[in-house]
């Protein structure tokens, strides 16, 4: 069974790194700002709604006009726009609230981009990311699964962490034996298996659990240190 997980760590970039990814996540807030209100405005205006195929047109015709939209991620900025696309598609399904503009001031900034081409990779204490190259990271456990994508996070004291996203096999919980075995239910035990092994049956625990509280609280009513609270006890 492929189920999705994440491997979260802490990174250290370097000072350039560091201002590109500020750049990164002031250009994601950006393409997210503008496609917002592009989206408001032609909801109000025509009553129609934008698409994410639409924007992502517009998004490239804007990053001709805009260089500095071209020194960082393409795809973190495509996936800052689909992130929008499906907040509005939640929202007309009535799952969440209407998206809000991103402020700079946030305490918590982040921006994701995608696997493609090997442009996120594990390389022994370092972490390939795209357009930032290998930042050092602490390594505290293995990546097993296929990458499918990576979260670049600041948070409100100023450290660096990255979240990469896996595809990987859920292991069985009991591993198939080749064995098999025959069970005989009964009344005075649970259950008793063909190799031997005997369950008892856990009404007679539930039993001596309630007989057991029933006489906790005769107890706790007789007054300690009397001839009754001894018996009691």
């Amino acid at each position: 069974m492929q189920v999705n997980k994440a491997y979260r760590f802490r990174i250290y970039p370097n000072k350039q790194q560091e201002i590109l990814i500020a750049k990164t996540l002031g250009c994601s807030r950006f393409v997210f700002n503008h496609f917002l209100s592009e989206w408001e405005k032609s909801y109000q205006n025509t009553g129609k709604r934008l698409t994410y195929n639409s924007c992502s047109k517009q998004l490239t015709q804007l990053k001709k006009e805009l260089a500095w939209l071209k020194e960082v991620d393409s795809i973190a900025l495509q996936s800052s726009l689909k992130a929008l696309a499906d907040s509005y598609t939640r929202f007309f399904k009535k799952q969440n609230q209407r998206p809000r503009f991103k402020s700079k001031k946030n305490k918590i900034q982040s921006y994701t981009t995608k696997y493609t081409n090997g442009n996120i990779a594990v390389l022994d204490n370092k972490i390939q990311l795209p357009k930032l190259g290998l930042v050092p990271f602490k390594k505290s456990r293995e990546v097993e699964g296929r990458i499918l994508n990576a979260t670049v996070r600041r948070n409100a004291s100023g450290k660096y962490f990255v979240s990469i996203g896996v595809e990987t096999t859920l292991k069985e919980a009991f591993p198939k034996t080749e064995s098999s075995v025959g069970i005989d239910l009964g009344i005075k035990d649970f259950a008793t298996l063909s190799d031997g092994t005997i369950y008892k049956n856990p009404k007679y625990f539930r039993t001596m659990e309630k007989k057991l509280a029933k006489e906790q609280r005769i107890l706790s009513r007789r007054q300690k240190g009397s001839s009754n609270w001894h018996k009691q006890r």
